[in-house]
């Protein structure tokens, strides 16, 4: 066995090319699907993230014009290729030195199961690392096995059938034909030994009992029709590793970037984003037992990571100081003490929110307080309570919001 070699594929090229700044960008390396090229499932995705962001993907041999392999490889030996590529890419200036702009990784199924592999086996490589509709296992040996040996004989074209159906959400191909059949071309004409090399590499490929080791932040996504990697495995990778969430894109199956461009891009952003230093912020400049730590910590567990990523994602020199502020100060040396439960913090809060008309904000602490365990029933004492002492158009208001906000728990 031998690592493969991969080409870089600049999918932000036009972009760069009009702005002329994509070297001072963060830059993110995508990975694609078995039997897909990295250009027809992240376009579009790409594209979104390009005024960000410097986008560069890399396809599995034998697909999509690339080399093919010309034997089996492990995971491991995939994810050390993708490492020698980025040192490649470094070597030639293509993007920053380490340390100099974050970089990031993003890959769907087995390009997702090469992220969590670099996370294992290359830890400080990336500052953040997104595996998408994938798992850390995925799929049995037995199952890998059989499937290379018929594509071997037979050719990739007896997976296409197949793999429309796992592929996509009810309705995609219908709605999207091109971009369909586009991903469905590629299948078509991959090589079949390299497909075959690709599947030998995830029969091999386990690391559930190694998640623990992978230190960098880890953001997992599903697709909520995905029956080959469910949400559960999205929720078990993002349980396993030491810094990890989940988040589920409700219209997708198993390509969830080019299924739904819009909602795989906005996480992507928001993740990487928050992992992104900005001057006044930046995560080196702090000390141990900075009460930061704690606080982002806790404003995690109470608001959601989804909120969290959104809000950092839109930091900027003008606002970072003071989402510095209130993450150490509101965060880290309020919520965290031991004096009053989550409950009763997020009553007094609520209350607080209505006296002063701050209704975006008794919204979002109307959700938190679902999180910290308030239900429904207390909710609605604690805006009676607020009828009586701050006034009754102001509770009829947080009444309206509370009604919107509890439905999406129903």
């Amino acid at each position: 066995m031998t690592s493969p070699a991969l080409r870089p594929i600049l999918l932000t090229a036009a972009a760069d090319a009009a702005t002329g700044s994509g070297r001072s960008k963060p830059t993110i390396v995508v990975g694609p699907s078995l039997g897909t090229g990295t250009a027809a499932l992240w376009g579009s995705t790409a594209a979104l993230l390009a005024e960000r962001f410097t986008v560069i993907g890399w396809d599995l041999p034998g697909h999509a014009g690339a080399e093919a392999s010309e034997a089996d490889y492990t995971m491991a030996e995939l994810a050390d290729a993708v490492a020698a590529l980025i040192a490649a890419l470094r070597a030639e200036g293509a993007i920053a030195e380490a340390g100099e702009v974050p970089l990031f990784y993003a890959g769907v199924s087995i390009g997702g199961a090469a992220g969590a592999q670099l996370g294992h086996d290359h830890p400080g490589l990336f500052d953040g690392i997104s595996i998408i509709c994938s798992a850390a296992k995925i799929g049995t040996p037995e199952g890998w096995a059989e499937r290379a040996e018929l594509v071997a004989a037979a050719g990739t074209p007896t997976m296409v059938s197949g793999s429309a159906e796992r592929w996509f959400a009810p309705g995609f191909l219908e709605e999207h034909p091109r971009a369909g059949t586009a991903l469905l071309h590629v299948l078509q004409n991959a090589d079949r030994h390299s497909y075959a090399h690709a599947c030998r590499a995830l029969a091999g490929y386990d690391l559930r009992e190694d998640l623990g080791s992978i230190t960098a932040p880890v953001l997992a996504i599903a697709g909520a029709h995905d029956a080959v990697c469910p949400p559960a495995d999205a929720e078990a990778l993002a349980a396993g590793v030491a810094d990890g969430r989940a988040a589920v894109v409700s219209s997708a199956a198993h390509l969830a970037p080019v299924e739904d461009p819009d909602a795989t891009a906005e996480l992507l952003a928001a993740f990487f984003g928050s992992l992104t230093p900005r001057s006044g912020c930046a995560p080196a400049s702090r000390l141990p037992g900075d009460p930061y730590d704690a606080g982002m910590g806790v404003r995690r567990q109470v608001l959601g990571d989804a909120h969290v990523d959104r809000a950092n994602a839109g930091v900027d020199d003008f606002t970072a100081e003071f989402q510095e502020m209130i993450t150490r100060y509101a965060w880290g040396t309020i919520w965290t003490r031991d004096g009053l439960d989550r409950v009763t913090r997020s009553a007094i809060t609520l209350t607080a929110m209505i006296a002063g008309g701050y209704w975006e904000e008794l919204e979002m602490h109307v959700h938190a307080a679902v999180r910290n365990g308030m239900s429904a029933e207390q909710i609605k004492e604690v805006f009676l309570q607020s009828a009586i002492y701050c006034s009754v158009p102001a509770a009829n208001v947080a009444f309206k919001i509370g009604q919107r906000v509890l439905a999406e728990y129903e």
